[in-house]
């Protein structure tokens, strides 16, 4: 969702509701999308009813965290596609890709689980707090820039403990289509600690593989009626490709840019020289 603010250094989304278009349903099949929408739903809740067990410090939690993920997303009927190079099991990694839903929370975390940064009021949501609690969400407040560089190496202290960050360099959400610049801040910390990127490049589309919108949290939507648009739709896939790692370096811009470019997928650039190919 687009925050309205008067500081000029946020990056504002062009996506507004205009963007969004709900999937067509086969007519005539009410009744079967009636059936459909309550077993989601009561799955769902069921399965949010069961979050504190991603708290539990045992072995073998960044396997339970991606099944719980996976589970959810499909009592959403959101289905995971993931291609790309390998995983690479490193401790220690920054991940980004681009910012579409609030769905983007379990769609890396079906795939690449650690702690999230996301927007501060995001702990107060219902349904969506408890969860990005246990999954200690890194809070930044978007709208005060003096905060930034404590976020930055809190960012830079997990790396270094080993941790796993997911963060969204956009800064806010897109439809899906169209999309913002990668800025830089986060990336920084990358740079301090020494940590390489994982580039993600997220994509949600329709069953027949056309590009959905469905999912896209954006303009003045609320979180209620974003999710029965996804809960209600036939069927969202989202696609994930695993780009190649990306090395530090020294300079957090160039960075940025590289992972932009694996991210939207551009033709690579000298630039790239940093990247770890598959």
């Amino acid at each position: 969702m687009t925050l309205a603010t008067e500081h000029a250094w946020l990056q504002r989304a062009t996506c507004d509701a205009s963007c969004v278009h709900a999937g067509a349903d086969r007519p005539g099949r009410r009744w079967w999308i009636a059936v459909r929408t309550t077993l989601r739903v009561v799955a769902a809740l069921a399965l949010f009813s069961g979050v504190w067990i991603l708290a539990l410090p045992m072995p073998g939690r960044s396997h339970l965290q991606r099944g719980y993920c996976r589970l959810m997303l499909r009592s959403f009927g959101v289905r995971m596609a993931v291609s790309g190079g390998p995983i690479r099991n490193l401790r220690g990694v920054l991940v980004v890709s681009g910012h579409v839903s609030w769905l983007d929370i379990f769609s890396i975390g079906a795939v690449l689980p650690g702690s999230f940064v996301a927007r501060a009021d995001l702990i107060d949501w219902p349904a969506l707090g408890p969860i990005v609690r246990i999954m200690k969400v890194i809070p930044i407040d978007r709208a005060r820039l003096r905060r930034l560089p404590g976020v930055v190496e809190a960012v830079g202290d997990r790396l270094r403990d080993g941790h796993t960050v997911v963060a969204f360099p956009e800064g806010t959400t897109w439809c899906g289509l169209g999309y913002g610049r990668f800025r830089p801040a986060m990336f920084q910390a990358a740079v301090d600690a020494n940590r390489p990127v994982q580039p993600l490049r997220l994509s949600y589309r329709h069953k027949d593989g056309r590009p959905s919108t469905v999912p896209a949290f954006v303009g003045d939507d609320s979180l209620l009626a974003s999710i029965k648009r996804v809960i209600t739709a036939r069927r969202t896939v989202c696609h994930i490709h695993v780009e190649s790692l990306q090395l530090p370096g020294g300079d957090r811009r160039d960075l940025a840019r590289r992972c932009e470019a694996a991210v939207r997928g551009t033709p690579p650039s000298k630039t790239h020289a940093h990247a770890l190919v598959a």
